[in-house]
């Protein structure tokens, strides 16, 4: 279930510390707050009690035009969140698109028929008192504003004008593809970037342009305001997105001012039914890729296409369990990795999509160490399917620990309105709501099950990431990568 951040900023942080000579990955980032972790397992409430929790401050109710609209109570401070859920994001992009859901992002809090003017959209927000931001997903896109609670109205009005009515000046459009264009050329600068590209193409063939956020630089360059439009016209239609309302707010008010605000835009065609997702193609072999770059350990990633939350929930609870237990100090596999010395660190993740998620283990060694570690973790991940290597005792503390990952993330109104609007758009509230009841209820045979179904055996793809000199000295080769020779190969002395 982790990482909203996504798996390429992961990684653009440790290209960071690879460059500075830094001897541990960066700490893992946790997609929404129910992946976290804690240092010990504390006394938690039940499942029912955590999911009657859960349904006491959580409502939800559909409007006539297909809008989702969800409200969460918190009066823990006189603030109010108001985020605008869309299902779109990169998964939505052909070629042709690709990037342009982030650009789109950009756009949104620009001028708008109520607001036509630049400045006009800017003074309102700041009469409002209003923080806003937006973030585009693999499959969601979120916009959200925190204003005090006493401007609830004036926010929900804010957010449907830029919803319902944009007007993608050519000014405006122009000086937002600079600022994404920025962004690509930040992203390009980290010793990072050409692994992660390359691992996506690698992985997910064909169809990388539905995983690519960033986008294709040509594509963002040379957009127009007319397919910013038809964006628009395809996805932003509300029964393709979902209101999000957090914090010291009443539902009944809220309830009765989405239907005044929002209730009146009309209903747009299905996006998914003219424009299917075509399914990721399935990987049929092994495949590596290698990149130099001036960095001072080596950098390594492995990703197996994983379970996509819609075909297979069951694993994806598995997969979260499987992730936590392997990543936990002190596990059998910790030990013989790390404690070993082979490796400075080693993390394994599975990132909950609707549409093939990645499994990945992600590490970093030196140069040195490159072929006994490599060896070392295949007589691993060879074992994840053998009875015996999860026990039930392992189980307990990591349901526990995610437990109380929900329950710490009630607690901020704002980044609990996030969280819930990335899984309506991946998996669907109730996944949410049901998420503890169906994690708790997995066994060692069920994280059997997921490896030997998902990563035992099954092809995936390795990334190295290098520095020119260490890769001479070494005489790496895709072809080694992908054949498995390493495992009768002693490291460069």
């Amino acid at each position: 279930m982790p990482n909203p951040m996504s798996f390429s900023r992961h990684w653009r942080s440790l290209a960071c510390a690879l460059v500075l000579g830094a001897v541990a990955l960066p700490a893992q980032k946790t997609k929404p707050a129910r992946g976290a972790t804690v240092a010990a397992a504390a006394p938690i409430p039940t499942v029912l009690t955590q999911r009657a929790k859960l349904e006491k401050i959580i409502h939800h109710q559909v409007l006539a035009n297909g809008l989702e609209v969800i409200v969460v109570e918190n009066h823990g401070v006189p603030l109010a969140t108001v985020e605008m859920d869309v299902r779109n994001g990169s998964f939505t992009q052909t070629h042709e698109y690709e990037g342009l859901a982030h650009l789109y992002e950009h756009m949104f809090f620009k001028s708008n028929k109520d607001y036509p003017e630049p400045e006009q959209f800017i003074d309102r927000a700041a009469e409002l008192g209003a923080v806003f931001n937006g973030q585009t997903q693999e499959e969601v896109v979120n916009y959200y504003l925190t204003v005090p609670a006493d401007s609830l109205v004036g926010g929900m009005r804010f957010l449907a004008s830029a919803f319902r009515s944009p007007l993608f000046r050519e000014d405006e459009l122009a000086a937002e593809r600079e600022v994404v264009l920025g962004e690509y050329d930040r992203q390009e600068s980290s010793p990072y970037f050409k692994l992660d590209e390359q691992m996506g193409h690698a992985l997910y063939t064909t169809e990388w342009s539905r995983k690519n956020k960033i986008g294709d630089r040509e594509i963002v360059r040379t957009t127009t305001p007319e397919k910013m439009r038809i964006i628009q016209h395809r996805y932003y239609v509300p029964n393709n997105a979902a209101l999000i309302v957090a914090g010291d707010v009443s539902p009944d008010s809220v309830f009765r001012l989405a239907q005044e605000i929002y209730g009146d835009i009309p209903r747009g065609e299905d996006p998914f039914v003219a424009n299917p997702i075509p399914p990721i193609p399935p990987l049929t072999a092994n495949n590596a890729v290698i990149v130099e770059q001036p960095v001072n350990t080596v950098a390594v990633v492995i990703q197996w296409q994983g379970p996509s939350v819609g075909k297979d929930p069951d694993a994806t609870y598995a997969a979260d369990v499987f992730s936590g237990i392997l990543n936990q100090d002190g596990s059998a596999f910790q030990r013989r990795l790390v404690d070993s010395g082979l490796w400075h660190s080693i993390l394994v993740n599975y990132y909950t999509l609707k549409h093939t998620g990645p499994i990945t283990i992600s590490g970093e060694t030196t140069a040195d160490k490159l072929r006994p570690a490599l060896a070392a973790l295949d007589e691993e991940v060879a074992k994840f399917d053998q009875p015996g290597y999860f026990t039930a005792a392992e189980l307990g503390p990591q349901k526990q620990q995610r437990a109380v990952g929900t329950v710490l993330g009630l607690e901020r109104a704002s980044g609990f309105a996030h969280e819930l609007g990335f899984w309506w758009s991946v998996a669907g509230l109730e996944y949410y709501m049901g998420y503890i009841d169906n994690m708790a209820k997995r066994t060692p045979a069920d994280l059997r099950a997921y490896a030997h179904t998902y990563i035992v055996g099954k092809p995936h793809v390795t990334g190295i990431l290098l520095s020119p000199e260490d890769r001479k000295a070494l005489n790496l080769t895709k072809e080694e990568l992908i054949q498995g020779e390493r495992a009768n190969v002693v490291g460069v002395q």
